[in-house]
């Protein structure tokens, strides 16, 4: 037993150390490539990527498509995992997660170029957010079924024996119960939806796969290095953020 208790000790030591050092090491990494790209003799093609204004621009265009992405992934699959867990509706799960399946097996590249030519050669914002968000949803999906299935039956009974309604021990004690499954599906979700976002300016949406896409069109290292470590430590800020909130919403008991 206390062999076991130290080892939890540890691992939560462990996590507190990774929280404060991960956000440090993307800093550093951000400015030490941003100090090096501006430091460089760049000719004027360089420069008109390398410098302040195009970097934030694309950078908050490619945080703003990941935003939109966790918003939606939120909207739908959370009351959907809610609705997939009651027992009128399980019969229903495997279609549902199948479908889902399909959408994160499927090459994202070829899910967007899908749904731009479903959207009529459709481009901008919402023709990279929407099948980015579909790519993105199985993860909270699957999670926020599994985490409601698996709270003790004799939870939900003792909840309905003191008078609660099937809506307050869904609210009461089914979802806070299932909130650290919840939140470790978004973090991969949000991750994924990062990552996928670089993807984005094929359909027209920016974001930082434009700096990637220039460097390697013009064989430039130094804009398609600062694109890849933007894009990176982004990805990486999420992670440390969805971590964050891992440790600190779910419930206290169950930290």
């Amino acid at each position: 037993m206390s062999s076991q208790f130290a080892s939890d000790s540890g691992s939560r030591r462990a996590e507190r150390l990774r929280l404060l050092a991960q956000p440090i090491a993307v800093a550093a990494l951000v400015v030490g490539v941003l100090g090096w790209a501006f430091s460089q003799d760049n000719d004027e093609v360089t420069a008109r990527s390398i410098n302040s204004t195009t970097i934030l621009s694309l950078t908050w265009t490619h945080f703003l498509l990941s935003l939109a992405v966790a918003v939606i992934v939120v909207a739908v699959a959370v009351p959907l995992g809610v609705v997939l867990s009651r027992g009128w509706a399980r019969r229903a799960v495997p279609l549902v997660i199948g479908l889902a399946n399909i959408g994160q097996a499927a090459p994202s590249v070829g899910l967007l170029v899908l749904f731009f030519l479903i959207t009529g050669g459709a481009t901008g914002f919402w023709i990279a957010v929407l099948p980015i968000a579909f790519y993105a949803l199985l993860p909270v999906l699957r999670n926020t079924i599994v985490g409601l299935q698996q709270v003790d039956p004799s939870l939900i009974d003792a909840g309905r024996g003191i008078g609660m309604s099937a809506t307050g021990v869904l609210a009461r004690i089914e979802l806070p119960l299932a909130v650290p499954y919840i939140l470790a599906g978004l973090r991969t979700s949000l991750v994924l939806a990062v990552g996928t976002a670089t993807l984005a300016l094929f359909v027209g949406a920016g974001g930082l796969g434009e700096m990637i896409n220039t460097g390697y069109k013009l064989n430039d290292w130094t804009v398609m290095v600062v694109g890849a470590v933007l894009a990176m430590s982004l990805a990486l800020l999420v992670d440390w953020l969805g971590a964050l909130a891992e440790t600190y919403l779910s419930p206290r008991g169950l930290r």
